[in-house]
């Protein structure tokens, strides 16, 4: 009876919820979920998409020189990017809140970055990193070696370098507002008992932040594929090989009409991403038990 009496609840909320519901999940499904489902079942088919042919596009995926190095690259500016923005931007968000009342004009000068075009920063990346630019102009007057930024494997600290600079004022946003919900009452209890700052950032901040941590993670990462822009537009469809992403290899397959391959490296990258939001989520919950 109890089971009963919870259930038509329930059931009345559902369908007072569902008319609301169906233009979103209509235009998920249009726009989302069937073109998703589709692109798996082209990634056992051919070209065409009119032939099966099994693990044929995976095997060439996997096997494919391009595709590995792409995905070394991408996964080596992910692992270095996303721990160095996330405490970069955190220190900055513990800055600007240390400010008090100046802490504003800290906060409008590092979201400037996000107000910056795509065009204005390949165009600042050529009069700063081309061989003729501003900084081969001072290396060469402190009597240095010019060097080719572009061209070497110096352009991947270039693009790690720009990514920072461009999400750095967001997520500290993100941090600032994670900090906001903490509660004053928590520190001034803590220095009560003679915690230190150091102390009541490890037993206070860190973990009242884990919430946040995640969502600041998942916007961080999702932010990472759009540094594309800036390595498309300076060094096209063929930059140096110590940028090239999965972007590139992704853009360069649909413009060759590629698309068995193109989908089925679509499905191992979705394949490979929810695994690694899984693993994350297992590790919370041990962690957080």
């Amino acid at each position: 009876m109890n089971r009963n009496r919870t259930a038509h609840p329930r059931l009345r909320q559902l369908k007072a919820a569902l008319p609301f519901l169906v233009p979103s999940l209509t235009g998920l499904s249009v726009f989302v979920l069937i073109p998703f489902g589709d692109t798996v079942r082209r990634s056992f088919c051919n070209a065409m998409g009119n032939r099966w042919v099994g693990l044929t596009n995976y095997r060439q995926v996997v096997a494919n020189s391009a595709f590995q190095l792409a995905a070394k690259n991408t996964a080596k500016f992910l692992c270095i990017c996303l721990p160095l923005l996330l405490g970069l931007s955190l220190a900055m968000a513990l800055m600007v809140r240390a400010q008090n009342a100046r802490g504003g004009v800290f906060r409008g000068t590092f979201l400037l970055p996000m107000a910056v075009p795509v065009s204005a920063i390949v165009l600042l990346w050529k009069v700063l990193f081309s061989d003729r630019g501003l900084v081969n102009g001072a290396l060469a007057a402190l009597g240095g070696e010019p060097i080719s930024f572009l061209s070497t494997n110096a352009a991947f600290w270039v693009l790690v370098a720009t990514y920072l600079w461009k999400n750095a004022g967001y997520d500290m946003i993100l941090w600032l507002a994670g900090l906001d919900n903490i509660s004053k009452d928590l520190y001034e209890a803590a220095a009560a008992d003679g915690a230190g700052p150091l102390q009541q950032f490890r037993y206070i901040t860190l973990p009242e932040l884990r919430p946040m941590t995640g969502v600041v993670g998942l916007l961080s990462l999702i932010n990472s594929f759009k540094v594309f822009r800036e390595a498309y537009l300076v060094a096209g469809n063929y930059p140096h090989e110590s940028m090239y992403l999965l972007q590139h290899l992704f853009n360069n397959w649909f413009l060759d009409l590629d698309m068995g391959r193109l989908t089925a490296a679509a499905c191992l990258m979705v394949l490979v991403l929810l695994a690694v939001i899984a693993l994350g989520r297992r590790y919370w919950r041990l962690d957080e038990g």
